[in-house]
């Protein structure tokens, strides 16, 4: 019987730490390296630009749509994102068009009051809409979740609630974060290539 594979534990780091954006991208590197080899990589940034506490996944979706990457699929943006009415479908489309995609999962999240503003990274999925009690699909091989609010009451009017101001700079670091990693994978050896058909944008439920 060959022994059970055991698990990094998860980094979590405050978004106002000095060494955030490198501690990262270090994790980052790390997981494309030892498990995305010779596997397309897709960020699938999950959200609704409806809530500010939400907004996370598709800001930092809509930032890193600005480098127009070769080197990984996106899915999830502020005009076109990927929230719970298109959630399944969207994975329904990534498996058609990715044969065995490694996933990265970006979603916000509610924690403990000292946990506000941090961000997380692990290997597994994020659980979408598990913070307010909805049953969607796990999402990614790996996941980046930040933290953005106070969870355990009335969870959504805290997200409704939550500063714009924290989560657009925690968008900024997990984008920067994600971009310096493929950058860094990209140089030790080549990414996957782009599939020859690329998918249509995600439609608004």
């Amino acid at each position: 019987m060959k022994p059970a594979v055991r698990r990094e534990a998860p980094l979590k780091v405050a978004h106002a730490d000095a060494n955030a954006c490198a501690l990262l991208t270090e994790r980052l590197t790390h997981y494309m390296t030892t498990m995305a080899e010779n596997r397309r990589i897709a960020i699938v940034c999950i959200g609704t630009d409806r809530s500010t506490g939400d907004s996370l996944g598709p800001l930092v979706g809509t930032k890193l749509s600005k480098y127009r990457s070769p080197h990984f699929d996106l899915y999830g943006t502020l005009e076109h994102p990927v929230h719970a009415m298109n959630l399944e479908e969207t994975l329904h489309r990534i498996e058609r068009k990715t044969p065995r995609p490694f996933i990265i999962g970006i979603d916000a999240c509610l924690g403990q009051a000292a946990s506000v503003g941090c961000i997380q990274i692990g290997e597994g999925p994020v659980r979408p809409g598990a913070g307010v009690n909805k049953e969607l699909p796990p999402v990614g091989d790996i996941h980046m979740t930040g933290i953005v609010n106070v969870g355990g009451f009335m969870e959504y009017f805290v997200l409704q609630n939550t500063r714009l101001h924290l989560v657009m700079r925690m968008a900024d670091l997990i984008a920067l974060s994600l971009i310096n990693a493929v950058h860094a994978v990209r140089r030790q050896r080549p990414l996957a290539a782009v599939p020859p058909v690329q998918s249509p944008a995600v439609p608004q439920a």
